[in-house]
Protein backbone atom coordinates (compact mmCIF):
# COMPACT_ATOMS: atom_id res chain seq x y z
CA UNK A 1 0.00 0.00 0.00
CA UNK A 2 1.37 3.35 -0.88
CA UNK A 3 0.62 6.59 0.97
CA UNK A 4 -2.09 7.63 -1.49
CA UNK A 5 -4.24 4.58 -0.76
CA UNK A 6 -3.64 4.85 2.99
CA UNK A 7 -4.57 8.54 2.89
CA UNK A 8 -7.89 7.75 1.24
CA UNK A 9 -8.78 4.87 3.60
CA UNK A 10 -7.74 6.60 6.86
CA UNK A 11 -10.70 9.07 6.96
CA UNK A 12 -13.12 6.18 6.47
CA UNK A 13 -11.56 4.25 9.36
CA UNK A 14 -11.67 7.34 11.57
CA UNK A 15 -15.33 7.86 10.69
CA UNK A 16 -16.18 4.28 11.75
CA UNK A 17 -14.33 4.76 15.06
CA UNK A 18 -16.14 8.05 15.75
CA UNK A 19 -19.53 6.47 14.98
CA UNK A 20 -18.74 3.63 17.37
CA UNK A 21 -17.85 5.87 20.30
CA UNK A 22 -20.55 8.50 19.72
CA UNK A 23 -23.53 6.38 18.64
CA UNK A 24 -23.19 2.63 19.07
CA UNK A 25 -21.52 2.41 22.48
CA UNK A 26 -23.90 4.84 24.31
CA UNK A 27 -26.94 3.11 22.76
CA UNK A 28 -25.74 -0.27 24.01
CA UNK A 29 -25.26 1.17 27.48
CA UNK A 30 -28.82 2.57 27.49
CA UNK A 31 -30.20 -0.80 26.35
CA UNK A 32 -28.34 -2.63 29.13
CA UNK A 33 -29.65 -0.16 31.73
CA UNK A 34 -33.22 -0.57 30.43
CA UNK A 35 -33.01 -4.38 30.61
CA UNK A 36 -31.57 -4.15 34.13
CA UNK A 37 -34.42 -1.84 35.20
CA UNK A 38 -37.05 -4.09 33.61
CA UNK A 39 -35.65 -7.18 35.31
CA UNK A 40 -35.67 -5.45 38.69
CA UNK A 41 -39.41 -4.68 38.64
CA UNK A 42 -41.27 -5.76 41.75
CA UNK A 43 -44.92 -5.60 42.84
CA UNK A 44 -45.88 -2.23 44.29
CA UNK A 45 -43.47 -0.19 42.18
CA UNK A 46 -44.85 2.90 40.43
CA UNK A 47 -43.90 2.92 36.75
CA UNK A 48 -44.41 4.92 33.59
CA UNK A 49 -44.81 3.05 30.32
CA UNK A 50 -43.18 4.15 27.08
CA UNK A 51 -46.58 5.55 26.03
CA UNK A 52 -46.82 7.73 29.15
CA UNK A 53 -49.27 5.63 31.18
CA UNK A 54 -48.66 5.78 34.94
CA UNK A 55 -49.44 2.61 36.89
CA UNK A 56 -48.50 0.35 39.79
CA UNK A 57 -46.96 -3.08 39.25
CA UNK A 58 -49.23 -5.85 40.56
CA UNK A 59 -47.40 -8.99 39.42
CA UNK A 60 -44.37 -9.81 37.30
CA UNK A 61 -44.31 -12.88 35.02
CA UNK A 62 -41.44 -13.98 32.76
CA UNK A 63 -41.81 -11.32 30.06
CA UNK A 64 -45.12 -9.79 31.18
CA UNK A 65 -46.08 -7.29 33.86
CA UNK A 66 -49.59 -6.73 35.16
CA UNK A 67 -50.17 -3.05 35.90
CA UNK A 68 -52.97 -1.45 37.89
CA UNK A 69 -53.85 1.82 36.17
CA UNK A 70 -56.81 2.63 38.41
CA UNK A 71 -58.31 0.90 41.43
CA UNK A 72 -59.57 -2.45 40.13
CA UNK A 73 -58.36 -1.88 36.54
CA UNK A 74 -55.46 -4.15 35.62
CA UNK A 75 -53.76 -4.49 32.24
CA UNK A 76 -51.03 -6.79 30.94
CA UNK A 77 -47.89 -5.27 29.40
CA UNK A 78 -44.59 -6.64 28.18
CA UNK A 79 -41.58 -5.63 30.27
CA UNK A 80 -40.07 -3.78 27.31
CA UNK A 81 -42.99 -1.32 27.45
CA UNK A 82 -41.94 -0.06 30.89
CA UNK A 83 -40.12 3.22 30.29
CA UNK A 84 -39.01 4.02 33.83
CA UNK A 85 -39.61 3.33 37.48
CA UNK A 86 -40.86 6.38 39.36
CA UNK A 87 -39.39 7.34 42.70
CA UNK A 88 -41.70 8.92 45.26
CA UNK A 89 -41.18 12.62 45.98
CA UNK A 90 -40.31 13.06 49.65
CA UNK A 91 -41.09 16.75 50.06
CA UNK A 92 -44.03 17.95 47.97
CA UNK A 93 -44.15 21.23 49.90
CA UNK A 94 -40.77 22.23 48.46
CA UNK A 95 -42.19 22.10 44.94
CA UNK A 96 -45.03 24.45 45.92
CA UNK A 97 -42.56 26.92 47.45
CA UNK A 98 -40.51 26.91 44.24
CA UNK A 99 -43.61 27.79 42.22
CA UNK A 100 -44.44 30.68 44.56
CA UNK A 101 -40.85 31.95 44.43
CA UNK A 102 -40.73 31.88 40.64
CA UNK A 103 -44.09 33.71 40.45
CA UNK A 104 -42.75 36.38 42.81
CA UNK A 105 -39.60 36.71 40.69
CA UNK A 106 -41.72 37.12 37.55
CA UNK A 107 -43.79 39.90 39.13
CA UNK A 108 -40.59 41.66 40.26
CA UNK A 109 -39.28 41.50 36.69
CA UNK A 110 -42.50 42.99 35.35
CA UNK A 111 -42.37 45.81 37.90
CA UNK A 112 -38.81 46.71 36.98
CA UNK A 113 -39.54 46.61 33.24
CA UNK A 114 -42.58 48.87 33.64
CA UNK A 115 -40.50 51.32 35.69
CA UNK A 116 -37.96 51.57 32.84
CA UNK A 117 -40.63 52.47 30.28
Amino acid sequence: MDMGQLGSILPLILLVVVFYFLLIRPQRKRQQEAVKMQNSLSPGARVMTTTGLFATVVTVDNEDVILEVAPGVETRWVKAAIGRVLTPVDDAVTGEDDVKDSAADDSDDQDSSSAKS
